[in-house]
Formats: C-alpha cells, structure tokens, sequence
C-alpha cells in the first residue's frame, strides 16, 4: 500500500524543482471533495519568496506537473490553489497491488514496508505501586503504551515493554513492621497473602504509621533491614510482590498486555553507582552543575527554576542519605541505555510529571549519558474524569479499581449487544450460543474500554462514560467491531472463502460510493506515517471511523451498490474484493490500538 500524499508530494517536488524552485509541495487531503480529492497551496508561499503572482506560479507549477497516470485535471482555484481529482483507476491500481494475507501471517501488513533503519526502543508503561490492587489510574498508561508499542513493533522496531513497579520504600517496610507487630502468624507464612489482605493491611499499618511515633521509625528500621538483604524481610517482601504482580498480570492478561515486570529495586546497585559517580563529579568541582545544597546532593540544569527565578535543583540524594524518584529514574535510563542498548526510551506517564521528566532528561544530556542520537520522550496524558469532571471515584470517594471497571464495562456491552440483537430483525442477525454471545461481550467491553481512552487526544482529559463507551453508533469500539463482522457476514451470505478470491480479476470502480471507500482504503497509508512520527492513537481511531462511515454508504441499500448479487459476476468480485480489502484494513487498524476483531456480532 503506498501513501497516495507521498506520491502527489514527489510528484509536486518534481514539477517545483523543474521551474528552479524549492519548497514544501504542501499537498494535502480536500476538506470538501468537490475541490478535488487533494489540494496544494504551495504556490502562495513560494510566489511571496519568489516575488511573482500566486495564480501565475500555480499555472506553471501544473504546466510542468506530470500527473496524467494518477489524475484526470488538476484545477487551479482561488489565489492559487491546486486542487487533485484523481482517476478512479489509480485508486483501482493501488489497491491491486496490496498483496493478499499469506497463511501463516500473524498480522496483515497491507504491504506497508517496515521501517528502516530498526531502532531498539523501551516503552515505559503501566508502573504500579505493588501491594494494591490496579486502579482506573493504571489505565491509561497501560492501554497507550501498549498501542504505541504495538505501532513500533509493527513498523519493525525491537520494542521492549518495561513495566517500572514500585516495590521499594518505606511502605514495604512499613507493612513488613505492621505484620510482624499485628498479623505474626501471617508474617511466618508470607505466602498466604492475597491482595485483599494487602489492602486491608496497607491501610491499617498507614494509619499507625502517621499516628504512632515507635512504629514509625520500627518501619523506617525495617526499610533498611530489607534494603540491607536481611533474608526474613526479604521473604515477607517478596510474597507482597509475588501476589501483587499476580494480580497484575491476571488485569495485563484480560486486556492482552505484553511486559517485563523491573521493579524500584531491580535498580538498586545501579542507583548506588549513579550516585558515586555523582559524588565524584562534586568532589571534582564543589560548585559545578553536581553540588550539594542544604545536605542533599543535587543537579542543577540551565532553564530550570524556582517561582523566585532560584535554580531548580534536581535531587538524587535526600538529605537523610535516602534515595527517591529522581535516583531510580536515572539508574533506570543508564540501565536501558547501557544495557538494553535503547536508541529511543519513551515514557507513557500522565501530564502531572511533564516537568519531572524534563529535568531527568536535561540530567542525563548534561552528564554525557546519552547523547543527540538518544531520543528520550515523555508521552504525557491526561486524566480520567467521572461524568461531571471531578476525579474518578467511587460514590464512597475511594479509588475504583480496574478490575471492577472492566467487568462493569462486559456486562454493558452484553446487555447492550443483546438488546441489539431482540431489536434487529432475525434474517440480518448471526445465529450464535450464550457461550459465543459471552466472548463477544467480553471482547467488545474491553475493546469499548480501549478505544474510548484511545480514541482522545492524549493530552487531555476525558469523562469516562460507558454508555458511550459501548454505543452501536458514533466513534466508539462496538461501531468497528460491528463493521468488521457485518462485511464478514457479507462473505458467509456470499458462501465465498475470502483467502481464495481472486485477486487477478480487475478491480471495478465506477460507483460513487466505491470509489469513495477504495480511496479511503488506500488513505490508510497516510494514516500510518502520521501515526508513526507522532503517536498520536486518535488519528487512527478518527480513520477507522471515516473508514467505517464510508463502508456504510458503499453498503446502504440507498445510496451504496449491491454486493452479494451484483452483475456482471466481474463486478460482484470486485465488490467482494473491496469489501475484503476494507474489514482487513479495519483489522489491522484494531489490532494496533490492541483490540481485537470478532467474526460474528
């Protein structure tokens, strides 16, 4: 599948280079199709540079343009505009290129070319902290670092998904002291822990902790103990990340989630390393950018400071002589950088850490750690909201947790689907058992839950609706999957095997309504090198949509073209073909948001 806006580009560059002129060839989509299917105002801006007449640079812009395989005219509008209308043909022509599925593919490429050269890229998501249930919080950074991940790993990237859980600290200490003091039998059989228990404990051993002077620096003693690698705190310690993670993975299993689980103390000794390094560099120049100030050891970074215009440090080193997030973030990149070998770390964290990131990031380039071909991005997002944009809670104001979201989120979408069904007249329905009807309320629950996170831009906020969420109609997941499963539906009325149609036969495009969607179909192309230099998830689902909303009007009885019963035979294979081309692009567009398609609906 080749971008249809990078050929126009050439072909503009072409034409601009031919008259002695360089510039961006601007080409884009036609907001409004009756100006063609693409436009080009790249005539205004180089007539100013040039000192000619916008309309007159246009003219000879065209006059050198050879576009005559792709195009039927391209028109000259307003001070200079170029406006595209492309042969129904060349849309025919792409898609006859787009190679069929080979049997053993485990994704359809649509003939889309992995990138090149192939970089090794961490992607840094999800991170709870362990011993407590996952929450609505996790969500977010758990859903987009797997679809950007999914992205990379198609375009051909070596992509490591780390998950950066928090298990070190003062609250395991803090737990280990509470059991030992209140729970003794259960602190000698640690491994009978469940996360219920750790909840209930978490919460018991903080209230001592904030109330109870002893206990507090019993914990904090703790703490050390196990940092320390005293074995019996370190037995408890590791049941609490044992069954913690269980949970976890029992949540990244459900909503097929690939990670590596490293945790705050995997990074241990390299965060000791980090600091000698650090403590050298200070020892080497006292008032360097590494100093210490009031006791801690400190960065400090150009551009970076205080409301009073003080330099901003950034601590690594606690005046106590304890570690925080700063060390651990900077142990952790060395390792990714060292170790893994990463070209690219991007950091699916919410919008809350933007200036955090930035002055990890500002440390590492100012300690020589990585340098200009090192890409270190944070991908911020926002929040989730409740239906009147107050935080996400329960009605008792606690956190609600993910688990219970999503099972809240399957049996809407059953009932929503089996309304669905008692309203749609029996003939149009697929016949399926209560067995069936489950899996595809719990596919289309999770991927509703997806697609509407995905679905927003990823700086803002949104308001978590699941009416929404698992409507038949709008940019919502039930929509696609619906789609997907009515072309698929489309084949079995046909008693066609989509694998062995034809792909010899010409394809036929002179219905308004077919040209449209083969158009839309190849646009997918553009969509993907958007997606890929940006990241940003909603361009897909906003495609996916139009992609929808097209096939729609290809299939309405109205305005679209019969498919099923079409004659000649050659037209109806075309249409059939078309048809498939579309549920496959949908396919795959699914799948890299992490969602995945159902046959029957």
């Amino acid at each position: 599948m080749k971008s249809i806006l990078n050929i126009l580009s050439s072909r503009v560059l072409a034409s601009l280079r031919k008259i002695g002129a360089e510039g961006d060839p601007l080409v884009r989509q036609s907001a409004d199709e009756k100006f063609g299917d693409y436009q080009s105002n790249c005539a205004m801006g180089l007539a100013k540079k040039l000192g000619q007449n916008p309309r007159d640079l246009a003219a000879t812009i065209v006059e050198h343009l050879e576009v005559d395989d792709i195009c039927d005219k391209v028109d000259i509008a307003g001070p200079g505009f170029l406006n595209f209308h492309l042969k129904p043909q060349f849309f025919a022509q792409g898609l006859q290129e787009i190679p069929s599925l080979p049997q053993d593919a485990t994704i359809d490429r649509l003939g889309l070319s992995p990138a090149s050269p192939s970089e090794t890229v961490v992607v840094d998501m999800s991170s709870p902290n362990l011993a407590k249930e996952m929450h609505v919080g996790h969500l977010r950074s758990t859903v987009i670092g797997d679809a950007v991940a999914r992205v990379l790993e198609f375009a051909g990237h070596n992509v490591i998904r780390e998950n950066h859980v928090g298990d070190w600290g003062t609250q395991f200490g803090m737990l280990v002291a509470y059991l030992r003091r209140e729970k003794p039998a259960v602190a000698d059989d640690p491994e009978s822990l469940e996360i219920s228990d750790l909840e209930a404990f978490y919460v018991a051993a903080k209230k001592l902790f904030d109330s109870d002077e002893d206990f507090k620096t019993e914990s904090r003693e703790t703490v050390v103990a196990l940092q320390q690698g005293d074995a019996a705190t370190r037995l408890i310690w590791q049941a609490f990340c044992h069954e913690s993670l269980r949970h976890c993975h029992a949540i990244y299993d459900r909503l097929d989630v690939k990670l590596i689980d490293r945790g705050e103390s995997f990074y241990t000794e390299k965060m000791e390393s980090a600091v000698a390094t650090l403590d050298a560099m200070k020892e080497k120049d006292p008032q360097g950018f590494v100093r210490d100030s009031d006791g801690a050891l400190c960065i400090f970074m150009d551009g970076f400071t205080t409301r009073d215009a003080e330099p901003l440090p950034l601590i690594v080193r606690k005046k106590d002589g304890g570690f925080n997030y700063a060390t651990s973030d900077l142990a952790t990149i060395l390792h990714r950088l060292e170790s893994l070998k990463a070209t690219r770390v991007i950091y699916v964290v919410g919008i809350p850490q933007k200036q955090h990131f930035a002055m990890v990031f500002a440390a590492v380039r100012a300690l020589g750690w990585a340098g200009e071909d090192i890409s270190l991005e944070h991908l911020g997002f926002g929040s989730m909201l409740n239906k009147t944009g107050q935080p996400f809670k329960t009605r008792e104001g606690g956190t609600v947790k993910l688990k219970s979201l999503l099972d809240e989120a399957v049996a809407r979408a059953r009932s929503v689907l089996t309304k669905s069904g008692a309203e749609d007249q029996p003939q149009n329905r697929d016949t399926m058992t209560s067995d069936q009807a489950d899996a595809i309320a719990e596919t289309v629950g999770l991927a509703a839950v997806k697609y509407f996170d995905l679905s927003h831009a990823l700086s803002s906020d949104y308001k978590f609706d699941l009416d929404m969420m698992v409507s038949m109609e709008g940019n919502t997941a039930p929509y696609m999957l619906y789609a997907y499963a009515r072309i698929r539906s489309i084949g079995r009325k046909a008693e066609i095997d989509w694998s062995l149609l034809s792909t010899d036969a010409p394809l036929v495009l002179e219905h308004p309504t077919e040209i449209a969607l083969a158009k839309k179909v190849l646009q997918f192309a553009e969509v993907y090198d958007l997606l890929m230099r940006d990241l940003r998830l909603n361009v897909l689902t906003d495609y996916l949509y139009e992609l929808s909303k097209t096939f729609s009007r290809f299939y309405d009885k109205k305005q679209g073209v019969r498919i099923i019963d079409a004659s000649p035979d050659s037209v109806r294979i075309s249409r059939l073909r078309l048809c498939d081309v579309t549920a496959r692009t949908l396919k795959l567009g699914l799948q890299l948001l992490g969602i995945e398609t159902v046959e029957k609906m």
